[in-house]
């Protein structure tokens, strides 16, 4: 009996050539972003991001907690730190493009800013001005000895957080990162604690 070689002419198998394409599209994302995050301005854009979010919650928690101890009214506790807010926002937002083009300029002989440059800054503003209102807004909700402590409290977790996020961005350890962001901010906060007790006593 004479045997015959059957030939499928199905072609391949759609299946296995969908999976070779998510493979290929993974393999991609995945160089894509790694390049991204090793980036110069992805440095800068996560830099700015950081520094950013701990600068607020940590000098407006001081702030406040320091004039909040000293028995200033509540309407000029929440007055005071929105205009702190604002004021450093758009102060740090300048000092971040200022540096940026400084630095970008002495390592490339470039004598204009760059587009990074002005990202940068708006990082920097976006990320201090939103992240103030997070010790300031409980103020609006309780007498000024309890949002003392929610803003506090709501300060040194967010601190937590972002420390979490920095570390999650950066593919460090989760746990170091966020504790040693809100012990680091802690104290700074109790350095405005301090100093608002002394000058009340």
């Amino acid at each position: 009996m004479e045997k015959r070689s059957v030939i499928s002419d199905a072609g391949p198998n759609p299946r296995s050539t969908r999976a070779v394409e998510s493979g290929l599209l993974l393999r991609t994302w995945y160089d894509l972003n790694h390049h991204m995050e090793k980036s110069p301005s992805f440095i800068s854009y996560f830099r700015n991001f950081i520094f950013g979010v701990e600068d607020s919650l940590v000098s407006t928690v001081g702030l406040l907690s320091g004039i909040a101890i000293a028995n200033v009214p509540e309407k000029t506790i929440f007055l005071t730190g929105v205009v702190l807010i604002f004021v450093e926002a758009f102060s740090m937002a300048a000092g971040s493009f200022l540096s940026e083009a400084s630095a970008e300029g002495y390592a490339t002989g470039a004598d204009a800013p760059t587009r990074s440059n002005f990202i940068s800054g708006s990082i920097m503003f976006v990320s201090y001005l939103f992240s103030g209102f997070i010790p300031l807004f409980p103020y609006l909700l309780w007498p000024v000895a309890t949002a003392l402590s929610f803003s506090i409290i709501f300060s040194v977790a967010a601190l937590f957080i972002l420390g979490i996020v920095g570390a999650r961005i950066a593919h460090t350890s989760l746990m170091k990162s966020g504790l040693r962001m809100a012990t680091i901010g802690g104290i700074a906060i109790a350095f405005g604690l301090l100093a608002g007790k002394l000058l009340s006593s």
